[in-house]
């Protein structure tokens, strides 16, 4: 692991799971896009205890603890470097203690400022543009969010360890905020990429990193269009029961049993993401279609192993 006079003044952007998928999906997409290679693991007995198992066929299946892992990319342009920090699943308790042992990690380093993603839903419909909204540790930061035409937060509260890990980032003497993208409150538990390309637009111009988004818009774009027409679906219903039928119907559409062309069509794809990360995006986007991505995790993760 590199020492703090390795890294050129590293940020921090820390994400996990949440509504509309945002923070995690930006998370792994900027993994992906940057090239970006595991730095550090934390220890997952630590802060996790086994909580179920899986049965697959009348088997107990081993089940692993939620991961949470660092990893780094070094700036070409000699700005800063970038390190995200990609946890798997919140811990169930102690996560001050958590959030205070990524602050240690991240002050051993020589982070200077520390991000989190996560998402605000409204009463937006999914054809409106997805704002951006955040939240400051301190003046500066707050300063350049609205010089950056930011809607700012002047009220409220940041759920989980995306606020957590804030206040204990204050406490130490690091600065940051939160970004929070916009998704629409009917559809909170569904993936909303469009939210996630907006946190990254703002957040690339803030760090002023080059990133690719035209993979993450074409995406974003997709989904919006399939949620607009399934909501003008569901206000043309007459009767409740149709579109309770309907909203369970579009949300169960995304689980699908993968057939042998799709699995032959993954392993070409880990193969390409292999020799180019920036494919591993497009790799991720197939394996939630498919309703395969906790099945090959390990072996998606894998690939951002070595630098």
């Amino acid at each position: 692991m590199p020492t703090e006079d390795q890294l050129r003044d590293p940020w921090l952007v820390a994400v996990w799971p949440g509504m509309g998928g945002v923070a995690i999906s930006a998370g792994y997409y900027l993994m992906a896009k940057l090239g970006m290679h595991l730095l550090v693991e934390f220890p997952a007995a630590e802060f996790f205890d086994l909580e179920h198992v899986e049965v697959k066929d009348g088997l107990l299946l081993s089940t692993r603890l939620p991961r949470s892992r660092l990893f780094l990319w070094n700036d070409p342009k000699h700005l800063h470097d970038l390190i995200v920090f990609i946890g798997e699943a919140q811990p169930p308790v102690r996560g001050g203690s958590f959030c205070r042992k990524l602050i240690e990690q991240a002050k051993a380093l020589g982070v200077g400022r520390v991000f989190t993603f996560a998402a605000m839903a409204t009463q937006m419909r999914p054809k409106h543009p997805s704002r951006v909204f955040g939240a400051a540790t301190d003046r500066e930061t707050l300063a350049q969010f609205k010089q950056l035409d930011m809607h700012i937060l002047e009220s409220g509260n940041i759920s989980g360890l995306n606020g957590v890990l804030l206040g204990m980032a204050a406490s130490s003497g690091l600065p940051g905020g939160c970004l929070l993208g916009e998704i629409p409150q009917v559809f909170s538990q569904i993936p909303f990429p469009k939210a996630s390309l907006a946190v990254l637009e703002f957040f690339s111009v803030m760090a002023e990193i080059e990133l690719d988004l035209e993979e993450l818009r074409d995406h974003a774009e997709t989904v919006e269009r399939t949620l607009e027409d399934f909501l003008a679906r569901l206000e043309g219903a007459v009767e409740e029961t149709e579109a309770t039928r309907a909203g369970e119907g579009e949300a169960g559409a995304g689980s699908s049993r993968a057939g042998a062309k799709d699995r032959q069509r993954l392993g070409q794809l880990f193969e390409e993401a292999r020799k180019d990360r920036s494919r591993a995006y497009e790799l991720k986007q197939e394996l939630d279609r498919l309703g395969l991505f906790h099945e090959f995790e390990d072996r998606f993760l894998d690939l951002f192993k070595e630098p």
